[in-house]
């Protein structure tokens, strides 16, 4: 019989970020198949000690943004920790299948036998201190930012097994840490439950972009390629779905480029990838990315993909077939070889083709999330 498998997150269980994309189409993927599998996140403590704490973090943050930091990782991880500690008190045998290096030290405290086997995926992007620097609310090298490279180098050799996303975030995480090495590994790439083919002709915009709105994620260079495409006397829409720190910068320069009549910032939107089917190609310019689950999103829907090749993202894409490379520091290059690709009905038939076949030889549950569960079991 299979051991239980629990989900270990800081996150809410509902919302659009990568990672509860990542554990909900997981455990949707276990149910199906009848293995038994539960999510423990810090809201499963008490709520009455939760909320106020929590609620803590905005005033920490108007006094010190490095300290709400600090507060947001101390606390929910001790609150996830007190979560798991109920649930693996009996000893019983499972794996813990954590969602950062965080979640796997409050796993590694709370658990009461080595028949309780913690596991960990690699979601972040270098190190979660590059992650919370890259929003600007710590110091890139400051204390916080050594402090969390730190514990990771301390948490990560312990545990009992190691999956990555990309042969890029192995890399670099053997790199930074070599002592992993001697932990049980696997690349396994992110995965979705098929959405299925939109309905023909439905495709209503040009181009379109999911993500925070944040300095990583680059947005400020897609309104350059569009003004590029538009010098070019091509110019096509962009819709940028989500909110963020940029978004009034972002807007301000849309108006000063002359192209906010084609760029529409959509906000926040529930189920953002299902806005997807409503454009002709997803394109995808972060300076950096583990994998980018947008990309699969986009292929699951047989969209072309148009993306800056950094980190995992040649991975996901593989050959050409399905998408194209874009130049990061050249918005006008970038604008040619989009307006070429888009203006050619027959490259976009073929590139929506090959990536849907793409999406379903690799990237789907079936194939993915059984990997996944493979490794988690042995």
């Amino acid at each position: 019989m299979s051991k239980p498998i629990l989900i270990a997150t800081l996150l809410r269980p509902e919302g659009d970020t990568g990672v509860q994309t990542h554990f909900r189409t997981f455990m949707a993927y276990l149910h199906k198949t009848g293995l038994q599998c539960d999510l423990v996140t810090p809201y499963n403590a008490p709520l009455w000690q939760v909320y106020p704490t929590f609620g803590l973090r905005k005033l920490v943050n108007l006094v010190n943004r490095e300290l709400g930091v600090w507060w947001y990782r101390h606390w929910h991880a001790f609150f996830l920790q007190q979560a798991l500690r109920r649930r693996l008190q009996s000893g019983a045998a499972c794996v813990v299948y954590a969602q950062c290096p965080l979640s796997a030290q409050a796993a590694l405290r709370a658990r009461v036998s080595n028949n309780q086997r913690v596991v960990m995926v690699a979601h972040f992007n270098i190190s979660q201190a590059d992650e919370w620097a890259g929003k600007g609310l710590i110091p890139d090298g400051g204390r916080l930012y050594r402090a969390i490279q730190a514990a990771e180098a301390k948490v990560l050799p312990r545990l009992d097994g190691l999956v990555f996303v990309s042969d890029f975030m192995r890399r670099e995480l053997v790199g930074r840490i070599p002592a992993i090495t001697k932990v049980a590994a696997a690349v396994v790439p992110n995965f979705l439950s098929d959405p299925g083919m939109p309905e023909a002709n439905t495709a209503l915009a040009d181009l379109i972009n999911i993500g925070t709105l944040e300095p990583r994620k680059n947005q400020q260079y897609l309104l350059d390629i569009v003004a590029a495409l538009r010098e070019l006397g091509q110019p096509l829409t962009l819709t940028l779905v989500g909110d963020g720190p940029d978004r009034r910068a972002l807007e301000d320069k849309a108006r000063a480029l002359e192209i906010d009549d084609l760029v529409r910032f959509a906000g926040y939107l529930g189920n953002a990838a299902e806005h997807i089917g409503r454009h002709r190609a997803y394109i995808h310019v972060a300076t950096l990315e583990s994998f980018g689950i947008t990309l699969i999103e986009a292929m699951a829907r047989g969209r072309p993909v148009f993306a800056a090749p950094v980190g995992g993202i040649p991975e996901v894409l593989g050959d050409s077939a399905a998408g194209l490379a874009l130049p990061l520091h050249d918005a006008k290059a970038a604008a040619r070889i989009v307006a070429e690709a888009m203006s050619d009905p027959a490259w976009m038939a073929a590139a929506g083709l090959a990536a849907r076949e793409r999406f379903l030889g690799e990237y789907i549950s079936g194939v993915a999330a059984r990997r996944l569960t493979q490794f988690l079991e042995g």
